[in-house]
């Protein structure tokens, strides 16, 4: 049994606990203070650190590749495809206001895409039309053929630069973000699993074991992928992002961040080493889990990727590899919405995670 200390203090009532210490809960718990301050909140995960998406990526700090905007625009529309873009245009500039590029490595050196057939680059003014009163450029994206070379990816037909893109260090910012939250005195309890919860007209029930709950008048979750066991009946399906990582490579040409195959490659220079991820296309069904591994048919395909597209002249050797669990649906909305009187979610955030959680964060401090 628990010492009246710990039922008094950790485990008293909250007015809001938050389910999922990533990107979304801590925007979230961030938004939540700032227009409330007098709220109590409670973050509960049940990793030692963050996990899920958020310590697992690549570090991208992007809104859309061209074909990943054409893609997203014919399946559900531009005024969606729309909204969503502009979320995460918002939500980059959002963390550049908060934190010092530096504190986070946040780097601005553009993004690209490698196209090799020439229909999307048909819809390149459509799209920049579209796009700019997003973004308050006339060409967001723009051919730049002449880095192909500068580059090294000889192999690539058409480059199609976007300025606005950068990449970051997805831990240094999580623990900005954690440092952010002590700030405005959110609370935590880390390595802790919530076995189930109950809700009742007077508040919700978490229960941490049998014996030991804490209770709150909203409940939030911010579990993204890991949400099935608890909201059933949303359209969530897990998506392991496979990623690998080079040991240092002298005279690499790269620069930036770069995306291939309408996002499903990802690749970019992290110290002179090429991060790559991505190839999930390649077998989706067995990259629709939630447990963090890697695969030999997957990480032999990024290698091929590795010699054939990035580092065709290059010897290189493989020093990390890792997975991380984003939320997939039939559109790339983010579900963000009340499940009853006193719960809501923030979840599927489409492996956007970076960009759109900042702007999640507002929309539940909204709705509370």
């Amino acid at each position: 049994m628990n010492s009246i200390w710990e039922l008094d203090t950790f485990y008293r009532k909250r007015d809001i606990i938050i389910i999922g210490a990533g990107f979304s809960g801590l925007w979230t718990a961030i938004s939540i203070k700032e227009k409330y301050p007098e709220k109590s909140v409670l973050i509960i995960e049940r990793n030692a650190i963050p996990l899920g998406a958020s310590t697992r990526n690549a570090g991208f700090a992007c809104f859309g590749s061209l074909t990943e905007v054409i893609a997203d625009s014919q399946k559900m529309g531009w005024e969606k495809t729309l909204e969503l873009v502009k979320m995460r245009f918002d939500g980059l500039q959002k963390i550049q206001h908060y934190f010092k590029n530096d504190d986070i490595d946040f780097e601005l050196s553009g993004g690209y895409e490698i196209i090799n057939n020439k229909e999307s680059l048909a819809q390149i003014d459509t799209v920049n039309e579209k796009l700019r009163v997003i973004t308050g450029l006339d060409q967001t994206y723009t051919l730049r053929q002449e880095k192909i070379q500068e580059f090294g990816l000889g192999k690539s037909k058409f480059l199609i630069e976007n300025p606005y893109e950068g990449s970051l260090h997805s831990g240094k910012l999580l623990q900005k973000l954690l440092e952010k939250c002590h700030e405005l005195k959110v609370e935590f309890l880390f390595g802790t699993e919530v076995e189930k919860i109950d809700e009742t007209e007077e508040n919700t029930e978490v229960y941490l074991s049998a014996d030991l709950s804490v209770k709150a008048d909203q409940l939030i979750y911010c579990t993204n992928a890991f949400t099935s066991k608890f909201l059933e009946k949303e359209m969530i399906i897990p998506a392991r992002g496979q990623v690998l990582l080079t040991e240092p490579i002298v005279g690499l040409q790269l620069k930036g961040t770069f995306h291939y195959d309408e996002g499903y490659y990802y690749f970019r220079n992290l110290g002179n080493r090429v991060l790559l991820g991505g190839g999930r296309n390649q077998d989706f069904k067995t990259e629709e889990t939630t447990t963090f591994e890697t695969t030999e048919f997957l990480q032999n395909h990024l290698e091929n990727f590795l010699k054939e597209v990035i580092l065709p002249n290059n010897e290189f050797k493989i020093a990390l590899r890792w997975s991380g669990i984003m939320a997939m649906g039939e559109e790339k909305s983010p579900i963000v919405k009340q499940l009853s009187e006193r719960q809501f979610c923030a979840v599927r955030l489409s492996g956007m995670g970076v960009a759109l959680a900042p702007k999640i964060g507002e929309m539940v401090a909204e709705m509370i």
